[in-house]
């Protein structure tokens, strides 16, 4: 079963333990693995709510724009090969 955390309660989570809760303890009450704690301690460690937000829409804007390359190359790769493809089949020019 995965539980999905919004960026306000993993920040939430989060502050529990700097101010002296027990790790073992916020695994066990929240359900989650340590794995998954520590994994949420690196990425949001030391963020404040506005802070996750911003790191959230940076990602997404960072994803639209890799599509956005892949998909201008392999516009570029398909006008290569068709421009290829008619240099081959075009007959030769006589003087």
């Amino acid at each position: 079963m995965q539980k999905k955390f919004t960026e306000e309660q993993i920040i939430g989570i989060l502050k529990m333990q700097e101010n002296g809760v027990p790790t073992k303890d916020i695994i066990r009450q929240h359900n989650i693995s340590e794995q998954t704690f520590y994994r949420w301690k690196s990425k949001y460690g030391g963020m404040d709510v506005s802070e996750a937000r911003r790191l959230k829409q940076l990602e997404e804007e960072n994803r639209r724009l890799k599509q956005i390359v892949a998909d201008l190359t392999l516009d570029n790769q398909a006008l290569k090969w068709v421009v290829q493809k008619n240099e081959f089949s075009l007959p030769a020019k006589k003087k």
